[in-house]
């Protein structure tokens, strides 16, 4: 049976990309082709939100995303404990990173 052969990959991390990006608020949006995730920002007392990162990727890169956040999370809770999300137990107003209810459709 023939093994996936193992690549290495070498990564550079710019100065500027390596300070980072904060971000409150991701607006996700799909075509068939491609998943596109808008990263903002907002700030009390500022009433416009600017885009400061966009990330483009496959329906299937996506996923992968996805897979590995999940990943990543479940391993960050065995290490440091629950992350919890603000007004998920009383039931209050969300913001920022948010799942659409079910019976909702976003294109």
């Amino acid at each position: 049976m023939n093994e996936p052969v193992q690549q290495q990959i070498n990564i550079e991390l710019g100065e500027k990309e390596g300070e980072g990006i904060y971000s409150n608020l991701a607006i996700i949006t799909h075509s068939p082709a491609e998943f596109v995730i808008d990263f903002t920002r907002v700030l009390p007392g500022v009433p416009k939100a600017k885009v400061h990162a966009r990330i483009v990727m496959t329906p299937q890169h996506t996923k992968m995303l996805l897979n590995a956040l999940e990943d990543n999370i479940k391993k960050f809770e065995q290490k440091f404990g629950e992350i919890k999300i603000a007004g998920e137990q009383q039931g209050g107003a969300h913001f920022g990173f948010q799942t659409p209810p079910k019976d909702e459709k976003f294109h």
